[in-house]
């Protein structure tokens, strides 16, 4: 999954591309002639004739048959230089390794003591100091007039990035100790900034941290309202947190906590300050909700939840039950209108916890097709989606599937292979080649790019909330991190984030094995941004490694293009009439 920032393509002669001059006999894809990496290790990407030898620093490497290589050498920490050369073209490769952290430190470095940030909690709520100094001083806190002693913690854990896990590469990392000190007993107030003290040597230094302290009195808490139109929840103050459910636009929050540019609402999400508005003189939001009703809308269930203000939801997806979970909210229900619905078997509710109520809506069939929710006024609308009915004897007809060829435009080229050909490229054949096959079959096609242009992640999600297709489906190749294994990484893999899409996902990639004799790289579940809407299923395919040599070479063999097109239109064919059959 993870793509190359990959260098300029100069006059390099690309496959379907004219360009000012010929790619030379020996090529080099990645890394840039000039790079940088933590990585313990790295991998050449390139190409050139079959015939003769390519040696790097004066040793033969392994090609394929059309002269293709990726081979991964290791790097010692600072400087490392290959130098290739095949016939007599000579090529030299700077990369730099640095190490995961930062030297030791000398002293107090404002970067390493914490809050960086301003933070603002609720009384009694833990608040901790971390800093990194030289093992042997004496390191306290002074804040509010309290003076904290930080202790030493010789050893902690980094844990590396989530593309890890595509590397095998995913464990804990130890790093250096750090001073560390937690304390609950902080008065109501602006603290302003935390003191740090070190005492080495002899010798006393001060520095404050960058952020500062504030504990929120209780019966003074703000509210935030929700001003886009879904609001981004996560379970902490970053993007490096997790996502939640999104917050509909007009939501309403007391706001409990902050950090930076984050607040952190009641119900237990943070949201950008930036998504919100802060309400004056408004009170927590509570709320009572008593009758439930549905009702039908073209190609759509809408479940109608009567509230008196917007409060934050939750909602959680099984194979075949959707559980909404409306937050700060107490039941007085005694009566629900149900409809007879296409989608909905029955449902069921319940005062979970004290301000919390869940409905759970259980569906005729194992497979869910999406869903919507929106606030009108202080009112919470689901929309739940009909399966799509099949019209005809063509096998899509009445079905509309969405095409994203990934990547595109002058700058986001991709992976590369080893020739300098594009994934960009690669994508938008095989999706005008899948087009073709899926009209034929009755589909409606629509397209998220046709040319050669730049999109953004969000603005192809914004599409698809917008065009609300059958299906969606996201094409791309794949590449590794600097520390994989790109000679040995092979295979088609499949990324799915919403539970409507997960059958979707398993049975593609399994019938794509299947058909095409690929190597199996196998099935995530990936928060990506074009596979989070959740109007329908949506899957992005990565159909092979566009640095792996034997991989490339079927990926942008012009057969094999229409080979995979044809397979995935059948594929998602039968996955469809076997997920709308009763």
């Amino acid at each position: 999954m993870l793509k190359f920032l990959w260098p300029s393509l100069g006059a390099v002669a690309l496959p379907g591309l004219v360009l000012a001059q010929p790619a030379p006999p020996l090529f080099l894809a990645y890394p840039p002639t000039q790079y940088q990496t933590t990585s313990d290790r790295i991998f050449l990407i390139g190409s050139a004739p079959p015939a003769g030898q390519v040696l790097v620093n004066g040793q033969p490497i392994a090609r394929s048959s059309a002269g293709y290589f990726a081979p991964s050498f290791p790097l010692h920490l600072g400087r490392n230089q290959f130098n290739l050369q095949y016939q007599n073209q000579r090529l030299t490769v700077t990369v730099l390794r640095q190490p995961l952290t930062g030297a030791a430190p000398t002293g107090l470095i404002p970067a390493n003591l914490t809050p960086t940030v301003d933070q603002a909690r609720l009384p009694g709520e833990l608040e901790c100091f971390t800093a990194q100094a030289p093992p042997g001083g004496k390191v306290e806190v002074v804040l509010a007039g309290q003076h904290l002693p930080l202790a030493f913690q010789p050893q902690t854990f980094r844990l590396p990035p989530n593309s890890a896990v595509l590397t095998s590469h995913n464990q804990p990392l130890a790093t250096g100790g750090v001073y560390s000190a937690c304390t609950n007993k902080l008065p109501v107030g602006n603290l302003g900034q935390p003191v740090y003290r070190l005492t080495l040597d002899g010798q006393t230094t001060s520095l404050p941290a960058l952020g500062t302290v504030e504990v929120l009195a209780p019966d003074h808490l703000s509210v935030a309202r929700v001003t886009v139109p879904e609001g981004v929840a996560r379970t902490g103050p970053s993007t490096e947190y997790s996502r939640l459910t999104p917050l509909p636009r007009g939501t309403e929050d007391t706001i409990t906590g902050q950090a930076g540019a984050w607040w952190r609402l009641a119900y237990g999400g943070w949201i950008r300050q930036t998504e919100t508005q802060v309400l004056p003189n408004a009170i927590p939001p509570q709320s009572l909700i008593r009758s439930v009703s549905t009702r039908e809308v073209p190609g759509w269930t809408e479940v109608v939840f009567p509230l008196q203000v917007p409060v934050p939801i939750t909602v959680d997806q099984e194979s075949n039950t959707l559980t909404l979970t409306l937050h700060h909210t107490t039941a007085q229900t005694d009566t629900v209108r149900m409809v007879t619905s296409p989608v909905i078997s029955h449902f069921t509710w319940r005062q979970s916890a004290p301000g919390e109520v869940q409905y759970t809506f259980y569906f005729r069939s194992q497979q869910q097709w999406g869903y919507q929710l929106r606030y009108q006024g202080s009112t919470l609308i689901l929309s739940l989606r009909h399966p799509p009915r099949l019209q005809g004897n063509i096998p899509l007809g009445g079905v509309t599937i969405l095409l994203d060829p990934g990547h595109g435009g002058p700058v986001d080229l991709g992976a590369r292979g080893p020739t300098g050909y594009p994934e960009k490229r690669a994508t938008l054949i095989v999706a005008k080649l899948l087009r073709q096959d899926l009209e034929h079959m009755g589909a409606r096609v629509v397209m998220t790019r046709t040319q050669d242009v730049d999109l953004s992640p969000t603005a192809r999600g914004m599409e698809i909330e917008q065009i609300k297709p059958t299906l969606a489906l996201s094409l791309h190749y794949n590449a590794l991190p600097d520390d994989g294994d790109a000679l040995h990484t092979a295979g088609l893999s499949t990324y799915w984030y919403n539970p409507q899409s997960e059958s979707l996902a398993i049975f593609l990639h399994d019938y794509l094995i299947r058909k095409l004799h690929r190597p199996d790289y196998g099935v995530f579940w990936d928060s990506l941004a074009v596979n989070r809407p959740t109007v329908c299923p949506i899957i992005l395919m990565e159909s092979g490694f566009m640095i792996n040599p034997e991989d490339f070479a079927w990926i942008s063999n012009p057969q094999a293009q229409q080979q995979l097109a044809a397979a995935i239109a059948q594929g998602l064919a039968e996955w469809i009439h076997w997920r709308t059959t009763p």
